[in-house]
């Protein structure tokens, strides 16, 4: 979508108007600092404005976020990104273009790409695939030949699964349906300072983490998640990504460090993906009840859906299930036990507070 022009972004920032938010963003050469439209900071000299059409292409130019009106957070834009997200799911067998769809939220499609990717931690088009394949894997599960499942999903022809879209179910589709087999998972446990834990990853991304008691009690949940998996222990000189990714969540959690950013193969139904990517956006440091999360994601109604797609989380502390409580506060249950979620929900109160 164009921006909208010079005379009319200047009228919108003199006018605070928040409709223009995401439209375009404003910075001020005087100060480095780019916001909103709507931001209720000073307002600058004429002259001293420059304005783009998304915030990276603000942070390119070398202007930093405003602290108040925060540009680059996702919240203001949830409501709207939520829409789109049912859109998609609606029209998931449709050829829906990212222009089409950042159209429809009134973004330009660089800025749409990058805040629906933050709040559901996946492309615009990788959420339809993976909406898409709902269908598929539940005609799997069935017991559907795997062709038939494909055409029974809507997809059209075999390339459509086999190719790019297999990614997004993680494992092939005759893996997933045979529990993994066929599929090999690299993994390593190491003891945090909340006692071990596993990271398992795919050649796509990691694919399990979780607390336990010891090592072989994590293997054993590993195995019972993916029963006919090839699983390999990890060496360095074959799985050196997965032996960083790993030190790089113990050194988080035993040490505070940030938390690693790492490739997720996510495995789960539609409503369970819509949950987890939720929670790849709710910021460290903040909290919400389930019935929260039930509304956020526009399921009101659904709230104990969210608690079982929570406690069903394979990805511990990457895809972050233990910001949310129950609705009277409580802590609510957790894989990893209550205590480890409240040890993460202390340590990241303090880090939250070391960075204000």
């Amino acid at each position: 979508m164009a921006m909208p022009s010079e005379q009319e972004m200047r009228a919108a920032r003199a006018a605070r108007d928040k409709t223009y938010d995401g439209r375009f963003f404003v910075a001020v050469i005087t100060t480095g600092v780019f916001c909103r439209p709507s931001c209720t900071a000073r307002a600058a000299r004429p002259e001293n404005l420059r304005f783009f059409p998304d915030a990276d292409s603000a942070m390119a130019s070398g202007f930093r976020p405003c602290k108040r009106c925060r540009p680059t957070d996702i919240e203001p834009e949830l409501g709207m990104l939520v829409k789109i997200a049912r859109h998609i799911e609606t029209h998931a067998d449709e050829h829906l273009t990212l222009g089409g769809l950042a159209k429809q939220a009134g973004l330009s499609p660089s800025h749409f790409q990058r805040v629906f990717k933050s709040a559901f931690g996946v492309s615009p088009k990788a959420y339809q695939d993976a909406f898409r394949m709902k269908r598929f894997k539940v005609a799997l599960k069935k017991g559907d030949d795997v062709t038939g499942a494909i055409f029974a999903a809507g997809f059209g022809s075999i390339s459509r699964v086999y190719g790019e879209e297999a990614r997004n179910i993680g494992m092939t589709p005759k893996a997933y349906r045979a529990g993994g087999a066929g599929e090999t998972i690299a993994h390593a446990c190491r003891d945090t300072a909340l006692g071990p834990i596993i990271m398992a990853a795919t050649e796509r991304g990691v694919c399990f983490v979780q607390f336990g008691k010891d090592a072989e009690s994590l293997l054993e949940q590993l195995r019972a998640e993916f029963p006919k998996a090839k699983l390999i222990a990890s060496a360095a000189q074959d799985t050196p990504e997965l032996d960083a990714w790993i030190e790089a969540l113990d050194a988080h959690i035993s040490q505070g460090a940030p938390r690693p950013d790492l490739p997720l193969d996510l495995h789960g139904t539609a409503f369970q993906m819509m949950v987890w990517r939720f929670l790849l956006s709710v910021r460290e440091g903040d909290l919400l009840s389930y019935g929260e999360l039930a509304a956020r994601i526009e399921k009101p109604k659904a709230v104990r859906a969210v608690a079982s797609a929570c406690a069903a989380n394979r990805i511990v502390v990457l895809v972050p299930c233990h910001r949310v409580l129950r609705g009277n506060g409580e802590l609510g249950g957790y894989r990893g036990g209550v205590e480890r979620k409240r040890s993460l929900l202390d340590m990241e109160r303090r880090s939250a507070a070391q960075m204000e």
